[in-house]
């Protein structure tokens, strides 16, 4: 895994006894998720969806694990209404939010591990990250979702919202929350998608 240190030369040490974290982010909107379902045959069963528009939900994810630990799954959820000009995605406000939020939770240091998005490296969030002693970040390669275990948290996700069809954001955003708040009782299947990376987080490292 190829990395750069945003957090300006944190002791890799300190580092090393706290949380390995990975972080992705994903938006759902009113049109489902596609799906295999049943149906008569020589009918292709509909999903009907109004073509307006009519906001988003951006959800950051983030998966921490430690040797010994329960492997953890904790979310940041906003809704993004419809309208011209608002924003549809995350800032670097909101992911911070999540990172303080999973600190208080573990009470140990972080090494975060996320994609190169344009909020994950722009100079206020390298400025944040340095303002935090118990932060450092490493960078995922370009284009390699597949070494980052939280796609197999919205992959599971949105298995469960195929072919669903809601009239507004808020029962969609209900429905996300639970599926979350399931996998959040499932350190098993957090574990697998980590697995599922190949990455050898186990493996000892020298100081």
């Amino acid at each position: 895994m190829e990395g750069r240190d945003l957090g300006g030369g944190k002791r890799a040490r300190a580092a090393c006894r706290g949380y390995i974290c990975f972080e992705d982010e994903a938006g759902f909107t009113r049109r489902p998720p596609k799906g295999r379902t049943w149906g008569r045959r020589g009918h292709t069963p509909v999903v009907t969806v109004s073509g307006r528009r009519s906001g988003r939900l951006s959800v950051a994810g983030l998966i921490a694990w430690r040797p010994g630990s329960r492997t953890r799954l904790c979310h940041r959820l906003l809704t993004h209404p419809a309208g011209k000009g608002t924003r549809r995605s995350m800032s670097e406000r909101d992911d911070i939010a999540l990172l303080n939020g999973v600190h208080q939770l573990v009470r140990a240091p972080i090494v975060l591990v996320w994609d190169r998005l344009n909020t994950h490296v722009s100079k206020t969030m390298q400025e944040l990250v340095a303002e935090r002693e118990w932060l450092t970040v490493f960078l995922l390669p370009a284009y390699s979702p597949d070494l980052n275990p939280v796609e197999g948290v919205w992959a599971h996700v949105k298995r469960s919202l195929a072919n669903l069809a809601v009239v507004a954001l808020d029962p969609l955003e209900k429905r996300v929350r639970n599926r979350l708040k399931r996998l959040q009782f499932r350190p098993d299947t957090l574990d697998g998608s980590i697995a599922g990376t190949g990455l050898p987080l186990d493996t000892p490292t020298s100081p």
